[in-house]
């Protein structure tokens, strides 16, 4: 697998999910069909607790996620992060692939409408 210019690594997407502030990256691998919304444990985000926890996803070739492994950031809010980009489902490819994702956690964010 190639890898990606830090510079390009740099430029991602961040989506806002379900009035929180939780966004997510993507390299361009892979499409992401459905995401399934991280739970924001309550205590951290009362208590200021935030954050980005970097994932590495390993997507089987029917698009379902295998495993996830954490790369770094807050390790208080990883499970948060693992549990819910297990779910994803991204577009199928030819072969087993994987791919970094971002989940950024942000106490501060104001829950849309």
């Amino acid at each position: 697998m190639t890898r990606l210019h830090p510079y390009r690594k740099i430029c991602f997407l961040l989506v806002m999910l379900s009035g929180m502030s939780i966004g997510y990256a993507q390299d361009a691998a892979r499409k992401i069909l459905k995401k399934v919304p991280v739970q924001y444990p309550l205590v951290l985000k009362m208590k200021g607790i935030g954050g980005t926890v970097r994932l590495k996803v390993f997507i089987k070739p029917d698009g379902s996620v295998r495993d996830t492994e954490v790369l770094g950031g807050s390790a208080i809010l990883a499970e948060s992060a693992q549990k819910s980009v297990s779910q994803w489902k991204f577009s199928p490819g030819s072969s087993e692939t994987t791919m970094e994702v971002s989940v950024v956690f942000d106490p501060a964010a104001k829950p849309e409408n």
